[in-house]
């Protein structure tokens, strides 16, 4: 089995095709499951349902409902969405403060609030005496938050996807995001399986692979270092 002092005398070369041969030792490992394709595909099924019932919809109201509406609940409204706002930005810098991963989530739903905030910001205040003021606040404030937000988890993703290209032994740039696959689900493997898996199983596993496909290695390099 291989200790600590082993692998550091490994030179980069070689640590990268190790990962690159445990990454295909996990791959030729995993069993096809057709679940994941009969999930997948109810999933999609479910989302083309929703997008043309929302399709229908969006016709609907803006067949029916009237240009001008006397609403209730007005403060309540607009006091509720502000705190939410506030909720995603307190949640934001902590995830900041604390360098953790949800740090990804709260961007993205951070920058949604935004973009929705200045949205009825200046939709509901066309033809008033605000308009001007919500307009230069969407304009000034709220939708650049919002692409700092977006370009801050894009670049994270980015990230954490070359740190996984590393880890299976594979160089060269970073692709792009929409044609990054999800990280752990190949095919013939549920996504349910990954999220079974702890941390601690991850790396116990990864260690063992290490030890396993090196023990014949440096025992060959020793012996044609002997052979004459």
């Amino acid at each position: 089995m291989l200790d600590d002092d082993e692998l550091r005398r490994m030179s980069p070369q070689e640590r990268q095709r190790l990962r690159q041969v445990l990454f295909t030792l996990d791959d030729q490992d995993r069993r096809a499951s057709s679940r994941l394709d009969r999930r997948r595909k109810i999933v999609l099924a479910v989302i083309i349902a929703c997008c043309v019932g929302l399709a229908i919809w969006t016709g609907v109201l803006a067949a029916t409902l009237p240009r001008y509406y006397r609403a209730g609940g007005w403060r309540g409204a607009w006091v509720g969405f502000d705190l939410a706002e506030l909720v995603a930005f307190a949640a934001t810098g902590w995830a900041l403060w604390r360098r953790r991963q949800i740090l990804i989530v709260c961007l993205v739903v951070l920058a949604t609030l935004l973009c929705c905030d200045a949205w009825f910001d200046v939709v509901l205040d066309a033809r008033t005496s605000g308009f001007m003021v919500s307009l230069i606040s969407a304009l000034v404030v709220e939708l650049p938050l919002a692409f700092l937000a977006i370009l801050g988890a894009r670049r994270l993703l980015r990230t954490s996807n070359a740190v996984v290209l590393r880890y299976r032994g594979q160089g060269g740039p970073v692709p792009r995001l929409r044609d990054i696959p999800l990280i752990g689900v190949e095919t013939g493997r549920p996504l349910s399986d990954l999220l079974a898996e702890s941390a601690e199983q991850v790396a116990d596993t990864a260690l063992a692979d290490c030890a396993h496909a090196q023990t014949k290695g440096p025992d060959s390099r020793r012996a044609g270092k002997m052979s004459p």
